[in-house]
């Protein structure tokens, strides 16, 4: 990694500095599972979600709440990644004590934390740590699943961050990135398993990339000088990807963006809202119950976009305080009297651009992290008020009939919702 140096750091600059050793939740957004989960209907309508470093399990009723709790000693923090093509196991990352804190830099110590990679039977239980063979630092997390065999990890190290392709149990570990072009992360894999899309932080800003699946035969889909580009995706045919564009020059919070769709060679690129009017950098809760992390948008089965939409003049109550060196991923300041407005759940026609708003709320909140169900029945989000922690809903397609299913462990608050199928 490069030398931070004492002068004040951007956070654009410093997440190019750090790779993805800040920011696992978007990694977890690239996790998406290979085809349909073929293992029974008892993983329907099924939901995962993080809660206080705690993984859990519920109906998208309510119902049939349960969290993980595996027992292994000195994991401090679960993290659910993607189910595997047999719909039946999934990979989990754990993470031992943070080895940064007062007086250890975040950007010099936090990936130096050990991490383990396992994999989850549904249905037996058993829990198999893997990605252990010829480990090639203490800092691993899943970024992909290629096959029942295959995966792609990120591997950070001293000298920076890179994607390694390996076997489950961590052998055959070969170059998906090359040292010091920079980290993709957000990574997203084609319908037909063969090509890969993500976004490269790399010197020259953040790009949206695809190659296939070893590395090679890469394309630059959008790069600009003035724009982060950030969270590719595949549409459910894998004729587009929808991603976002922040200005981050006038926001380096990246609280904002636009939503941008464009084909895998970069042509008929489109930015289809404008006014960075998408949700980008999630914060929220309070000095003693804090959290965040990117928001992405989403495909619905027909081709739909979702994304959390800002309503006019919106304005969060963490404030980034972009005058000072970033050395936690969040460096903000809670001002809950500057804040102002919400946001809401909308859908978005990526060909007719015409819009529709799922949620509306008097007075407003913050909903975010909206996705669909396997079936295009229900859609799933939390919602948020202004200096509050998240709560998880579920609402069906047309954005009717919202229910609430969780507030998290002990009321604490829930995020990173995701299906299981």
């Amino acid at each position: 990694m490069r030398e931070i140096k004492s002068k004040n750091t951007s956070r654009r600059e410093f997440l190019l500095q750090c790779g993805t050793a800040i920011s696992y939740a978007a990694a977890l957004t690239g996790c998406r599972s290979l085809g349909r989960p073929a293992y029974g209907d008892n993983r329907k309508g099924k939901l995962l979600f993080t809660s206080q470093g705690r993984t859990a399990m519920i109906n998208s009723d309510g119902s049939g709440m349960r969290y993980f709790d595996f027992k292994v000693p000195d994991q401090v923090t679960w993290q659910p990644g993607p189910v595997l093509p047999d719909g039946r196991r999934m990979i989990f990352l754990s993470m031992e004590a943070r080895r940064d804190g007062p007086g250890r830099p975040f950007d010099q110590y936090y990936h130096h934390t050990p991490t383990h990679i396992w994999l989850y039977d549904l249905e037996s239980e058993e829990l198999t740590e893997i990605c252990t063979r010829n480990r090639l630092s203490v800092f691993y997390t899943p970024a992909l699943v290629l096959s029942d065999q295959r995966l792609l990890v990120q591997v950070v190290r001293d000298s920076g961050g890179q994607i390694f392709s390996m076997n489950f149990d961590g052998s055959d570990a070969r170059a998906f990135t090359r040292l010091g072009e920079g980290l993709p992360y957000g990574l997203s894999l084609h319908a037909d398993g063969q090509r890969v899309a993500y976004h490269l932080a790399s010197p020259q800003g953040y790009q949206i990339w695809t190659s296939d699946i070893d590395g090679d035969n890469r394309v630059q889909v959008a790069a600009h000088p003035d724009y982060l580009y950030f969270g590719p995706a595949w549409s459910p045919d894998g004729s587009w990807l929808v991603f976002q564009a922040c200005q981050f020059k006038d926001d380096p919070g990246h609280d904002w963006s636009d939503v941008c769709v464009a084909r895998a060679d970069g042509s008929e690129f489109r930015m289809l809202t404008k006014g960075q009017s998408m949700w980008f950098g999630a914060t929220y809760g309070h000095p003693e119950n804090r959290g965040g992390g990117s928001n992405l948008a989403g495909w619905t089965r027909d081709g739909q976009i979702l994304f959390p939409r800002r309503l006019p003049a919106s304005k969060v109550p963490w404030e980034y305080q972009h005058q000072r060196p970033d050395v936690d991923h969040f460096n903000r300041d809670f001002r809950p009297d500057l804040a102002r407005g919400g946001t809401e759940i909308c859908r978005l026609d990526p060909a007719s651009g015409a819009l529709e708003s799922l949620t509306q709320n008097n007075p407003p909140v913050w909903d975010f992290r909206a996705s669909e169900s396997p079936d295009g029945k229900r859609i799933v989000f939390c919602r948020a008020e202004t200096g509050g922690v998240p709560a998880l809903f579920s609402m069906d397609a047309e954005g009717s009939s919202p229910l609430l299913l969780t507030r998290g462990w002990e009321e604490r608050g829930v995020d990173h919702p995701r299906w299981l199928q």
